[in-house]
């Protein structure tokens, strides 16, 4: 199980949140890596990315590139959001193909999944419904890298897989209220009343839906093993499938900070879907058994990260 020993790997989207903990995990195991940034090439402009594959040769690639943002900025800007990773996606993996790259790993979101979905939500449903209206754009533009990968396969032979991680969270996340996603918005919430004093934290919503979560250092070594075995067309579910309602993870995550006050639902504001968890099945069929770390450790190292990190 060594398929990416002494190959020439490349990481588009190094410097994100994936890209960065992905570098780490490969490092880690004596991989060679070319991790170009916008500066050396913009995977906009389709010159520049046959360039990159011209100049870096590279054998393996993994493609995490992409534009992303929060609700709000999906909300602004919908054309971009579909408009730039459906035009980023298509040139690199078109590129990657020409140059004659021996394998494309990339991934797209859960969100990418219809709004209605059936939990544990198995990866036959990515093309049964319309995705989450507010984040559709992105969503959609992101599934068509699964159409791509799985055309080049069909008609060149091209060895492109997809992964769809779940919720992910874990260093180098997003830790900005008005964007981040809710694990690292909780740490900060509750950091930030602890270390002023207040006696009152308020969260969105009832508590009740359930979402599951994968710390991102597990899902790398999922991507990284995917990497070395697994060369079929069917997308597979990056995720640890263990449902938590999110008023337990809100109690966890005020345990781990050390925030004993109280905590007021504001029960006005939306809780979205009520149950999203990820069947793994096919990760484990395919992949085999992994060793995660439980929740409540996860929380742990990242509460310890963010301490580290504070500006």
């Amino acid at each position: 199980m060594n398929y990416l020993g002494g190959k020439k790997i490349l990481i588009t989207g190094a410097t994100g949140f994936v890209g960065k903990n992905l570098v780490r995990e490969l490092f880690n195991r004596g991989q060679d890596l070319l991790t170009p940034t916008r500066k050396d090439y913009d995977l906009m402009v389709q010159e520049e990315v046959r360039r990159m594959f011209r100049e870096l040769k590279p054998e393996v690639v993994f493609h995490l590139a992409g534009m992303v943002g929060g609700i709000l900025a999906n909300k602004e800007s919908p054309a971009e959001f579909f408009y730039n990773n459906i035009l980023l996606n298509t040139m690199v993996i078109h590129e990657a193909y020409l140059s004659g790259v021996e394998k494309l790993i990339t991934l797209i979101g859960g969100c990418s999944y219809p709004a209605n979905a059936p939990s544990p939500i198995s990866e036959d449903e990515l093309f049964n419904g319309y995705p989450q209206p507010e984040s559709a754009p992105y969503s959609l533009a992101k599934a068509m890298s699964v159409v791509q990968a799985q055309a080049y396969r069909k008609q060149y032979g091209f060895n492109a897989i997809v992964l769809v991680p779940g919720n992910l969270y874990g260093p180098y996340d997003n830790f900005e209220l008005e964007s981040s996603h809710v694990i690292p918005a909780l740490i900060r919430k509750f950091h930030e009343a602890k270390v002023n004093g207040k006696k009152k934290v308020t969260v969105w919503g009832t508590g009740k839906p359930i979402r599951d979560f994968i710390y991102i250092e597990d899902a790398c070594k999922v991507i990284v093993r995917a990497a070395e075995i697994y060369n079929e067309p069917d997308i597979i579910n990056v995720s640890s499938g263990e449902g938590i309602s999110i008023a337990e993870l809100v109690n966890l995550v005020a345990e781990v900070v050390g925030f004993d006050g109280e905590i007021v639902w504001d029960r006005s504001k939306p809780d979205g879907q009520m149950i999203k968890i990820f069947d793994v099945k096919k990760m484990k069929a395919k992949l085999g058994e992994f060793d995660f770390v439980s929740l409540k450790e996860g929380l742990k190292k990242t509460y310890q990260w963010y301490l580290e990190n504070l500006d």
